[in-house]
């Protein structure tokens, strides 16, 4: 039987959880309700509602949500209480720095106090993908941040800035970093208000000791990691389900960041083989073995029939891809597949044969 979520808190002292921050096909309320169950299974901390697709959160960030997705919100936030997981929310004041009057500080006080009405135990200010090449940014930024700290009643503030990695793709897309942009944060940003980085690429595969002790300097705190993987929404990566278990590295992380936030695929089902490998890498430490781990959890999680298969598949699937696939290969595959029907998880693999699992070409990062 598990250990229950307030247990694994006294063992783990780094926070794990998910994030829904992804592009593309969202989850259903359904599917975000029943992750409730599998987080508190498998000793996460929190969960993160911030869909790319929620306009409210974003583009429109200024209007509360419509009464029937409130509810859905409100209902959605008592479950992950019951489960004893942390349920947070993360705001993403689309580039509100580039009109930093009174009326757009006004109605970021208003929006907060509307999310404060969720009760949420973690708030996220999010400026990822938006324009960065503005003078003074990182203190704009900051007080922005600390508005938001001071009109919230979360009890944690995790804040992104527009850059949050080394990746040169970011000053590609969203224009040059400002100068001494991170050290203002570490000098600057109050101690307590976390700060969301993805590694040294915007979607990282491990994470080297070194370049956590780099960041930890230059940001003025440990990182919390924002991890993109398995996440498949950028136009590459869309051709591709990333099921197996995290990098070895990711054993090693324990202490050294502040928290650990994964952001998973679009296929909400098929996310959790890979999202249970964390948990088992913070427990095994140096006996994590992604292979062994990856081969257990597609039977954990799928049942031992679908797990064969899929443990059979795995090279196409991830290696090959959809574009890769002849379409002999998908033909044969679908046929699979179909027969598991209406197990979710072929359900999933089923839809991204079939195309419908397109990638947002909002997602510039990858």
């Amino acid at each position: 039987m598990p250990e229950s979520p307030s247990s694994a808190n006294k063992i783990r002292t780094t926070p794990i959880g998910i994030i829904e921050g992804f592009f593309g096909r969202h989850w259903s309320w359904s599917v975000r309700d029943a992750y409730a169950q599998f987080l508190a299974q498998h000793q996460f901390n929190f969960y993160i509602y911030a869909p790319k697709s929620d306009k409210h959160l974003r583009k429109r960030w200024q209007l509360d949500w419509p009464v029937t997705e409130r509810q859905q919100l409100q209902k959605l936030r008592a479950i992950y209480k019951d489960a004893g997981i942390e349920f947070g929310i993360g705001l993403s004041p689309h580039e509100i720095y580039l009109d930093a009057t009174r009326d757009q500080r006004t109605m970021l006080t208003q929006r907060i106090r509307q999310i404060n009405e969720l009760t949420p135990d973690i708030l996220c200010i999010l400026f990822d993908d938006m324009r960065g090449d503005i003078p003074g940014l990182a203190q704009i930024q900051i007080d922005i941040a600390h508005q938001a700290a001071q009109v919230s009643t979360a009890k944690k503030i995790i804040f992104c800035p527009t850059y949050y990695s080394f990746d040169p793709v970011l000053e590609k897309v969203f224009g040059a970093m400002p100068e001494n942009y991170w050290q203002t944060f570490a000098e600057r940003l109050d101690p307590k208000i976390d700060m969301f980085w993805t590694g040294e690429k915007v979607c990282s595969i491990e994470y080297a000791q070194s370049h956590l002790d780099q960041v930890t300097t230059l940001l003025g705190r440990k990182p919390f990691l924002w991890d993109n993987y398995p996440v498949n929404d950028g136009a590459v990566k869309s051709n591709f389900l990333q099921l197996r278990a995290l990098d070895k590295t990711h054993a090693l992380l324990p202490g050294n960041i502040a928290g650990h936030a994964i952001n998973p695929m679009n296929q909400a089902w098929l996310s959790q083989i890979p999202l249970a490998s964390l948990p088992k890498a913070y427990e095994l430490q140096g006996n994590y073995n992604p292979k062994q781990v990856f081969e257990e959890l597609c039977t954990e999680v799928c049942g031992d029939q679908l797990a064969t298969q899929l443990k059979k598949d795995i090279s196409q699937l991830q290696d090959k891809g959809l574009k890769n696939l002849t379409n002999s290969e998908k033909e044969n595959l679908r046929n699979t597949y179909q027969k598991f029907l209406p197990n979710p998880f072929a359900q999933e693999i089923v839809d991204w044969l079939d195309g419908e699992y397109q990638f947002d070409p909002a997602c510039l990062t990858e």
